[in-house]
């Protein structure tokens, strides 16, 4: 559309250096504030369970919004359109069910982790399971992902060589670790949701500014429409679509909504840290109306550039965009002016650092309470927080290690991520609802069906890989198995997974309502068995506190069908 000499890269300027000098500036201001109150394991890991709705709901945005989001959000909508926000608006609901159905379970057991509540419904196996996964999709879909954004970002926006040496490739993503880092380990979780509002703020504005400069320039919705193929308009595709294809998106995504949004410490632990039940709830609704954002501040960028800066997109004989991951770097450098390059490079950066410190928080939590305080029950508080601190350090490791190998998934950064996870999911989203649902499940079911679950979602990780390295041909099973959509075959995993567990449990004994006390429907009102004698404080949701959610509920729900309606 624009037939000028385009933009690869672009130098910072003085006042772009100072606006993100002073957005170091207030995260470190913030973190190093709690540093100096962090004192028992419940302050470092939980905040003190004093957070309120609105800190919460910022900090589920941002946990789960970081460099990946802004790359492959838009890189996908360049390539194919608006149907990878699906997965922003099917999140919607999956918050609301982490608000009604699961947060009162996980608030009366009052436990830190998600591993632990596996454990006291099914037995400790299950936990070391999920404490397990947990930590390999962190390293898998979170740490490397983000690092990998991260140097895609500023090999475009800064000029990196890519073919240049070593460490200036990874000079910035590892110093943007350390840092994220220093201030994570010092503050723990309260530093950590407390700079995820600020994060919040800024990546709002500076996602907002590049939106509205870009519409403006492409000439709004009509000059979009007038530009890109009306198939990119369209969020529901059919079922032969190779990524998006409604069946799956409908049927499958929500198994990693519900893995994702209502099991994963990462999120679950904000949650954990509310002061009574209608915050935490409150909190949900919250970041499900910042998720309808990233559609309009993250997936139409993808559009504008492709509009725009046609002649940088590579594409293949078909007409398909072969180098999507280009589409929001290429906008920043090409349409913003100076200042407010340094806003765009401040929001990625909040972006990635509030990503990343989640993980680190939520990772150190994991290996500390599910691991290390299992071998060392004596151990005090200050051996538990300096341990977890120390647990950081080995996650970045391995996520480094793992980095050079994303590319071997996908092209498109953001449906990798969903791939891998819907290998991992299913099997502990099938624990989790039958758990809740079905006092009749046991431990000996949940086990099984977990690895079960790996087996299966292992299999087709590891032959995904070797088809596209060459090392098996791509014909027979191999072509069946690495063929299926990885909705679809999530879906597939799903099923068996909760047939296993159902089979399982009913040769097996039942368990005793002791154990289920207040872990299942069944089983809600009767008096929880706490451990070491401790009690469940937090208040209950209050009458006002209700209603206001279930009219935010509803509107929230309205505005979901009324968009997909519209872009359907």
């Amino acid at each position: 559309m624009d037939t000028a000499v385009h933009l690869t890269h672009k130098a910072l300027t003085t006042l772009d250096l100072i606006i993100i000098g002073a957005y170091f500036l207030v995260i470190f201001g913030i973190g190093f504030y709690f540093a100096r109150k962090e004192r028992t394991s419940s302050e470092y890991f939980l905040a003190g369970r004093n957070v309120g709705w609105f800190a919460i709901g910022a900090s589920l945005f941002v946990s789960n919004i970081s460099t990946e989001h802004f790359i492959g959000l838009a890189g996908s909508g360049a390539s194919s359109g608006l149907a990878v926000g699906n997965f922003e608006w099917e999140a919607c609901f999956m918050l609301l069910l982490l608000g009604w159905v699961f947060v009162p379970f996980y608030l009366r057991s009052n436990v830190f982790t998600m591993p632990e509540f596996l454990e006291r419904r099914y037995n400790r196996g299950s936990a070391v399971y999920l404490a397990s996964i947990s930590i390999v999709a962190y390293i898998l879909t979170k740490i490397a992902v983000h690092l990998w954004a991260a140097q895609i970002v500023f090999e475009r926006v800064l000029g990196i060589d890519p073919n240049g040496p070593w460490w200036q490739q990874y000079m910035v993503p590892v110093a943007l670790v350390v840092l994220t880092g220093i201030y994570t380990m010092a503050g723990g979780l309260s530093a950590v949701i407390y700079t995820e509002v600020v994060q919040t703020l800024v990546l709002l504005v500076g996602a907002i500014a590049l939106t509205v400069i870009g519409f403006d320039k492409v000439g709004g919705m009509a000059g979009l429409r007038a530009v890109v193929p009306d198939s990119y308009f369209h969020m529901v595709k059919p079922i032969s679509d190779p990524d998006f294809p409604w069946t799956g998106i409908f049927f499958g995504a929500p198994i990693l909504g519900i893995w994702y949004w209502c099991t994963d410490q990462v999120i679950v632990q904000r949650v954990l840290s509310a002061k009574d039940e209608g915050h935490a709830k409150a909190g949900t609704i919250f970041a499900g109306f910042l998720k309808i954002l990233p559609v309009f501040l993250l997936v139409f960028p993808g559009l504008i550039a492709l509009a725009l800066y046609r002649d940088l997109f590579k594409f293949d004989a078909a007409g398909n965009v072969l180098n999507g991951d280009i589409a929001f770097p290429t906008l920043i450098i090409n349409l913003l002016p100076a200042g407010l390059v340094g806003m765009m490079i401040a929001a990625l950066l909040a972006a990635l650092m509030g990503g990343m410190a989640s993980v680190f928080n939520s990772a150190s939590t994991l290996v500390t309470l599910d691991f290390y305080k299992k071998l060392h029950p004596q151990a005090s508080e200050k051996n538990l927080v300096h341990f977890g601190r120390i647990a950081t350090g080995a996650m970045v490791v391995l996520g480094l290690l793992w980095v050079p190998f994303i590319h071997l998934i996908s092209s498109q950064l953001y449906v990798y991520l969903q791939s891998v996870q819907g290998y991992i999911s299913p099997p502990i989203a099938v624990c989790f609802i039958f758990g809740i649902a079905w006092p009749r499940m046991n431990g000996q079911g949940a086990l099984v069906s977990m690895l079960t679950g790996f087996v299966l979602g292992a299999g087709r990780f590891v032959m995904e890989i070797l088809v596209k390295t060459g090392s098996v041909t791509n014909e027979g099973f191999p072509k069946w198995l690495v063929g299926m959509n990885f909705l679809h075959y999530s879906l597939l995993m799903f099923v068996v997974c909760a047939l296993v567990l159902i089979a399982v449990s009913l040769m097996g004994e039942a368990p005793s309502r002791s154990k289920l006390a207040g872990l299942t429907f069944a089983t809600v009102d009767d008096k929880l068995e706490t451990v070491s004698g401790e009690n469940v404080a937090l208040a209950q949701e209050t009458a006002t506190e209700h209603r206001m959610n279930l009219i935010f509920t509803g509107i929230l729900i309205a505005t979901c069908l009324a968009l997909w309606f519209h872009f359907a």
